[in-house]
């Protein structure tokens, strides 16, 4: 079981949001969906969920088309940066409203999160601040239990002590339930330890999918004077690198090599982020 999508192209008039991208949800794990600002992360969320229609390509949900199909879509929940409650509608009846649509979803869970959170039921949705607005959307995302739920920026406007509650709670309902969460954010660092599974998008295309543990293994560092690094990196697969003064940081992706380090080049690993940054770049002078 699994959302397969296969070579989906959506445009904006001359704009190519989405350029041909082909992947795989599956079943029971957490997804990083990951992408500069107008990679079209948000837009092929928003195509997964019948939001918006695509120009070419299919997308099929646990084998069935996903396009103007409830049965499918039923399966599916995506909690989006766009506010799609009436602002005059309590936060209790959008709990309700939930249930109508999910039929799993869950009441007392709903009511459990939104205590945790301090966010008040009888309060409407409009009087919320962006954060709790967040919050109230993503309480409706999670009580669901739609078997793929996909988060879009979850976090956005939430101060450190929410968004750290947030990511527990997606941690619980995973470990209980082993439902497919998809996590589309701009705050890499704080959700790599949540993630198993990363997509990195960078101009419509996917440049990476692959395990958090495996990529992460594919790659490291390398600092030392810049003409040992020019050296070094000339037989290796370099995707970036920083200067700083007579310093050079090489961002490397392949471990062949990794065994034969002068000792004047110091080696360490390469996080999720300064990856993502790497892969998703501009080429540009990168001295300081």
């Amino acid at each position: 079981m699994s959302i397969e999508i296969k070579n989906v192209v959506k445009k904006f008039g001359k704009n190519t949001a989405i350029n041909g991208i082909s992947l795989r949800i599956e079943e029971g794990k957490i997804y990083g969906l990951l992408g500069r600002n107008g990679a079209g992360k948000s837009t092929l969320l928003n195509i997964i969920s019948n939001r918006i229609y695509m120009n070419d390509g299919e997308i099929l949900i646990d084998g069935e088309q996903a396009t103007e199909n409830p049965k499918a879509q039923s399966k599916i929940y995506l909690m989006s940066e766009r506010n799609m409650y009436p602002s005059s509608m309590e936060i209790g009846e959008m709990i309700k409203w939930t249930k109508r649509f999910y039929p799993d979803a869950d009441t007392e869970k709903a009511k459990e999160i939104s205590k945790r959170f301090n966010l008040d039921l009888k309060k409407t949705f409009g009087s919320l601040s962006t954060g709790y607005r967040s919050i109230a959307k993503f309480v409706m995302a999670i009580s669901s239990n739609a078997k793929y739920t996909l988060l879009d920026e979850p976090v956005l406007g939430l101060d450190a002590n929410h968004r750290d509650l947030l990511y527990k709670i997606i941690l619980k309902e995973y470990s209980e339930s082993q439902r497919t969460i998809v996590i589309a954010t701009h705050l890499i660092e704080e959700i790599t330890s949540l993630l198993e599974e990363v997509v990195i998008i960078n101009n419509g295309k996917v440049v990476e999918l692959d395990s958090v543990e495996h990529l992460l293994s594919r790659g490291y560092t390398a600092t030392g004077r810049k003409e040992r690094i020019d050296r070094f990196i000339q037989d290796k697969n370099c995707i970036g690198y920083d200067e700083f003064g007579a310093v050079k940081v090489a961002y490397i992706l392949g471990i062949e090599g990794i065994k034969e380090i002068p000792d004047d080049i110091e080696i360490t690993g390469l996080n999720l982020q300064k990856l993502f940054v790497q892969l998703t770049g501009e080429t540009e002078d990168k001295a300081i």
